[in-house]
């Protein structure tokens, strides 16, 4: 640790200490497998930090908002105002700060679609044909602030991040044009003390249930998933959903080019010598506190995630390959064999797992630590899946190799 900026030498010095150190405990204890990584922690993540452990609100602007009337309630460590506010104040605060407002969520506006069933286009339209009937027809809005203050009608507070009601406010806020004055919205207006953390992620937890929500969505305000979503953007061709869904366009889109989350914990997974946790679960890599450090850390690179996600992908590509194949043709009894594989559970994570294991055969060099693997930052995942293929076809023949790990695989499920 240091007050200086991290430095590309300091890093090449700590990676000689870390082989040392893994040397000498491995020299001393040769029956403990233990991880050894390194992290510099320089003035550019300590300020990365102490940004981290301030308030999650984002928008801190000062507002102030007619109501008519409303009621407040207090708890140990919060107090609240619930009234009803114009939908147009939420259409010009959407329009202005976009999802900054939803700094606190789990989940962006996640958009709609001209489909009956979906909720946030019954918003949409609720709020354009029946404006008047639109605060009974909501549930309305959970909004954590600063601070607030009521007098007369007019609720004033600073800070503003919308815990529940993303899909409403989005909705609002994608509208062609400015809301009827008619419509108003049930909005609820939280402050804790000194923004404790334990408190405000049970509000966040326990406050959404209009649309459906993932272990994943839980993770999307770590420092681990904002950081990587950032260096994600400079990565072509890829989409990190990071555990945080949703975006500030209101259409919901196609997304080719989008890396979902389980996939990539069960890619990580793999890359740590762990088909187990990859096949089995998938969840509780996203919601096991010890499972989700061990691959989410400040180890973890966007590189490195696309070169896990790719191998996984890859690997389920050369599989597709040989099922169309059967199906078309004759296979050749290697290919018989590969098919047999296959069709295994967890196959495909169990292959992918033996190559990482093969990783310093392959490169012809030892490899310091796993996190450092990739093609490079400006390697795109379909690129990445193509290196990968290669590296593919040279290890499958070895893949009847697997069945005993297969077999432990099994019993693991089974119980």
């Amino acid at each position: 640790m240091h007050n200086l900026p991290e430095s590309k030498s300091v890093e090449t010095e700590l990676i000689t200490v870390q082989e040392t150190a893994k040397t000498a405990i491995q020299s001393q204890f040769p029956d403990k497998s233990i991880n050894i990584q390194f992290v510099e922690v320089g003035a550019g993540m300590l300020t990365n930090w102490y940004e981290e452990s301030l308030s999650p609100i984002l928008v801190n602007d000062e507002f102030q908002v007619t109501t008519d009337g409303g009621y407040s309630l207090a708890g140990p460590k919060w107090k609240s105002f619930s009234t009803a506010i114009p939908a147009q104040f939420l259409y010009r605060t959407y329009k202005k700060h976009k999802t900054r407002i939803f700094s606190a969520n789990i989940r962006d506006y996640l958009g709609s679609r001209s489909a009956d069933s979906n909720i946030n286009n019954g918003i949409r339209r609720t709020a354009e044909n029946d404006p008047q009937n639109f605060w009974v027809y909501n549930n309305g809005l959970t909004i954590l602030v600063h601070s607030f203050e009521i007098e007369d009608n007019t609720l004033h507070f600073k800070g503003l991040s919308i815990v529940n009601g993303a899909q409403t406010t989005g909705a609002i806020g994608s509208l062609n044009k400015l809301p009827s004055t008619d419509a108003k919205v049930q909005a609820r207006f939280v402050s804790t003390t000194d923004g404790d953390q334990d408190l405000i992620h049970k509000i966040i937890q326990f406050n959404n249930s209009q649309n459906k929500v993932e272990a994943s969505d839980f993770r999307s305000t770590d420092k681990f998933q904002k950081r990587l979503k950032q260096e994600f953007e400079s990565i072509p061709q890829a989409e990190y959903e990071g555990g945080r869904r949703g975006s500030a366009g209101d259409a919901i889109r196609r997304r080719p080019n989008l890396l979902p989350s389980y996939t990539v914990g069960q890619a990580l997974a793999c890359f740590q010598q762990d088909p187990i946790t990859a096949y089995n679960q998938k969840t509780a890599t996203w919601v096991n506190d010890k499972l989700y450090s061990r691959y989410f850390n400040e180890n973890t690179k966007a590189a490195h995630i696309v070169c896990a996600y790719s191998l996984i992908r890859a690997v389920e590509n050369k599989k597709k390959d040989i099922l169309d194949k059967s199906q078309k043709s004759s296979l050749t009894s290697h290919e018989e064999e590969y098919l047999n594989y296959f069709r295994q559970r967890g196959s495909t994570f169990l292959l992918a797992s033996a190559i990482v294991g093969c990783l310093e055969i392959i490169l012809s060099r030892k490899i310091p630590s796993i996190y450092r693997i990739s093609f490079g930052s400006s390697t795109s995942p379909k690129q990445a899946e193509k290196n990968w293929s290669s590296v593919i076809e040279v290890t499958l023949p070895f893949c009847m190799q697997l069945n005993k790990g297969k077999s432990a695989l099994d019993c693991e499920t089974i119980s």
